[in-house]
């Protein structure tokens, strides 16, 4: 059984660890946390091939790096990122639930007031790291909306799977599910 799927993104290579989710499915883990070079250069490749927006937003974690480079080379000074559960801090709270492929249990995203008046009227644009079922992108949609957003585009750094042919999201690489062998499925 394979254990790694090599992949070049934005110009950058990684051997990416293949994780089972069932039996007979496996994905490969893309985590931008403590990768630098990887981040950076992603970051750039999507900042060059951006829509214009007033305010970036994604959810919260494994998408914070990204956006926060982003935004760094856009030279912007602000971004949203949707927490996965309310915080005693945040006001005013706008919330929608989701189910995602990398996480057991339905999960919450919300954001406060002062988030929600960043997109309020604004132009917004949706960042992740990767897309899969979608599930994730469609409660960071709801959520959006749900402020008075505008969602100019969806970016993310890879697609998986059937999400690589979806047209309304922009990404910088298909991403493969695999087989129990670690095999890529088609």
């Amino acid at each position: 059984m394979k254990e790694y799927y090599r992949i070049n993104v934005a110009g950058v290579e990684r051997d990416l660890k293949l994780f089972p989710v069932s039996d007979t499915l496996s994905i490969a883990a893309f985590i931008l946390f403590g990768d630098v070079e990887l981040t950076c250069a992603s970051a750039s490749a999507l900042a060059k091939i951006a829509p214009e927006h007033d305010i970036l937003v994604t959810a919260e974690a494994k998408s914070i790096p990204l956006i926060h480079e982003m935004a760094r080379q856009l030279g912007e000074n602000e971004y949203v990122v949707a927490r996965k559960g309310p915080k005693v801090y945040m006001e005013d709270i706008v919330t929608v639930t989701v189910n995602s492929i990398t996480t057991k249990n339905e999960q919450t995203l919300c954001v406060g007031k002062r988030e929600a008046d960043l997109m309020r009227g604004k132009r917004v644009l949706i960042i992740d790291d990767v897309i899969s079922t979608g599930e994730s992108l469609k409660a960071l949609e709801e959520l959006v909306i749900a402020t008075g957003g505008h969602i100019v585009g969806r970016m993310a750094v890879l697609a998986e799977g059937e999400a690589s042919k979806r047209e309304d999201i922009t990404v910088l690489a298909p991403l493969p599910l695999f087989d129990s062998d670690g095999e890529p499925l088609n």
